[in-house]
């Protein structure tokens, strides 16, 4: 995939600079993440070398506020990093996708809640689920709450978590949907994550036994999707992008990386590949793989478009300080199933044209196919969905399928 021209027109030279080098450090550790990927797989978390080289790399930083020790760069960067790193390998891009967007809904709280997650330890990383899967009482200076989240991708590498949660009034009666900032040290893990593909995400179940979640610690969901944030740091490009998009489409970048990864080992592999049964000796002779290849990288590269033209939008509304209106965010949803169904699509031509070794244990292919298969997968960007959001907005309607938009 050559470099895509499709970049927010806000971005500086200097964003820029920097965005190539993050992307660059993440380059540089692909062997590493791909010598441990079938370690990660069978271990069903991410390999500590792994994390400790993200980290280094400064990778875990990307959506963390600047004053706290964060590099708070956009949309486009978190994309592009998490596709490098799904070359590699796709658990360890799932969960530095996801403790990156979680970092992200860490910078959208009251400035109190964001200093106690990071002034004393800007290393510090977020899990997260947003479904408000618990119970919560209030109390005087906030919440008891009660409940279990899954599957929080990342749980097993964080120091803290985001939860959703029903907000009570004094009454008993739910009044808001709420996300809470939750220190992992108030909760337990249940391992529940026995899953075909995306193994090595980790993603158990959090698990809350009448914990208190401070007032201040507490942003409102339906609030957030409006655009109306817990900060007070309003001049922060970053925290103005749009809740619901930001949320969807990073899920996009580990499919990229996939999708590109599988692409460059059956182009590697052709020129030394025979077709059984048939006189062709390399795979390179035959014209079902020559097309199938330009099917599939044409595929991959109609995956990269709509992923960074989603990413353009978000980010250039963030700079100009407008919030999505509900049709634009719901183009954000359609481009983003747009990309995970081109990148899907694109690892089953692959793995079709490649040849039955593709389910070879030995074989990357297998575990990029599964972990595309499980990954794609998430409600959040369910292509369905979004493609009925979308119609329905084209067509005036703005209610009736999901909040999510």
């Amino acid at each position: 995939m050559s470099e895509c021209s499709l970049d927010r027109p806000g971005t500086s030279d200097e964003a820029r600079a920097l965005r190539a080098e993050l992307i660059g450090r993440a380059r540089e550790i692909v062997p590493v993440l791909a010598r441990n990927a079938a370690r990660t797989e069978s271990d069903r978390r991410v390999v500590e070398e792994n994390i400790a080289l993200i980290d280094e790399a400064g990778l875990f930083s990307i959506m963390k506020p600047g004053r706290l020790g964060g590099l708070e760069t956009d949309l486009r960067t978190e994309l592009e990093v998490s596709r490098e790193l799904a070359r590699g390998c796709g658990s360890t891009s799932w969960v530095a996708t996801l403790t990156n967007v979680c970092a992200f809904f860490g910078g959208l709280f009251p400035d109190r809640a964001q200093r106690d997650v990071w002034e004393g330890a800007p290393g510090n990383r977020i899990a997260g689920v947003l479904a408000p899967s618990a119970e919560a009482t209030r109390v005087e200076g906030g919440y008891r709450v009660t409940g279990s989240w899954g599957w929080a991708s990342g749980c097993l590498h964080a120091q803290w978590a985001v939860v959703g949660f029903p907000v009570p009034d004094e009454r008993g009666e739910v009044v808001d949907q709420g996300l809470a900032l939750v220190p992992m040290s108030d909760l337990s893990i249940e391992d529940t994550w026995y899953v075909t593909g995306m193994r090595g995400t980790g993603s158990n179940t959090l698990v809350a036994r009448d914990i208190l979640v401070p007032e201040h610690r507490l942003i409102s969901v339906p609030a957030a999707i409006g655009g109306r944030y817990g900060t007070e740091h309003a001049d922060e490009v970053l925290y103005r992008s749009a809740f619901v998009p930001v949320a969807a489409l990073v899920l996009a970048g580990p499919q990229l990386g996939l999708a590109q990864a599988a692409l460059d080992l059956v182009i590697e592999k052709a020129p030394k590949r025979s077709i059984s049964y048939t006189f062709y000796d390399v795979q390179t002779e035959a014209p079902t793989v020559q097309l199938a290849v330009a099917k599939a990288a044409s595929l991959v590269d109609a995956a990269h478009l709509f992923a960074y033209r989603a990413a353009a939008d978000i980010d250039q509304a963030a700079v100009d300080g407008v919030y999505p209106d509900y049709a634009a965010r719901a183009r954000v949803r359609m481009d983003t199933g747009a990309a995970i169904e081109n990148a899907r699509e694109a690892i089953r031509v692959l793995v079709s044209a490649h040849g039955a070794a593709s389910f070879a244990e030995t074989s990357p292919l297998q575990r990029i196919w599964r972990d595309s298969e499980v990954a794609s997968r998430h409600a959040v960007i369910s292509p369905a969905i979004s493609s009925e959001v979308y119609g329905r907005a084209l067509l005036g309607l703005t209610d009736g399928v999901t909040a999510l938009v």
